[in-house]
């Protein structure tokens, strides 16, 4: 992994992708404004924020959503993280995530961007950042069971159409 490799992954997929939602134009914009002024913005050292990759991982039938009830932040979100060595790319280090969150193999990822976020947080630092959080759309292999890392509190499929009432995760 190299910072330009990442840098280079972030903003060619926010300059190719095109939001579905007018109000993630702004998000866009604002993310490649970032990245055009933080070199390392993609690796965790980049205290005041940094690009992070998160994989919305669906059932083979799409009928369900995989969340993670996450525990510093005590909402079920997507699956994700920060990039990492040996990531060359943010659709690689979405995927590891996925893979090391989830405890499936063979998840299928598709590499365009599917969806942005920002949060704001305490992440392993330590001090307060944010998370400029590209989303990744995963689909899992039929009959996949997930298996809980140290990294959640809870992990499980929810039906795309009645998700918990304390989800933050982006479905178009």
């Amino acid at each position: 992994m190299t910072a330009e490799s990442l840098h280079a992954s972030a903003t060619g997929l926010l300059e190719a992708w095109r939001p579905p939602v007018g109000s993630d134009s702004s998000l866009r914009e604002a993310m490649l404004a970032f990245l055009g002024s933080a070199p390392r913005g993609c690796l965790r050292e980049h205290a005041p924020g940094h690009i992070t990759a998160s994989a919305v991982v669906f059932s083979h039938d799409q009928r369900e959503v995989l969340l993670t009830l996450h525990p510093r932040v005590g909402l079920w979100i997507q699956l994700g993280g920060h990039c990492e060595e040996g990531d060359e790319t943010v659709p690689d280090a979405a995927l590891r995530e996925a893979v090391e969150e989830s405890g499936i193999a063979d998840l299928r990822l598709e590499p365009e961007l599917y969806g942005v976020q920002a949060h704001p947080i305490t992440c392993s630092l330590g001090v307060p950042t944010r998370h400029l959080d590209l989303l990744f759309r995963i689909t899992a292999p039929k009959d996949a069971v997930p298996v809980r890392s140290s990294e959640s509190t809870d992990l499980r499929w929810w039906p795309v159409d009645a998700l918990p009432e304390n989800a933050e995760v982006l479905l178009y």
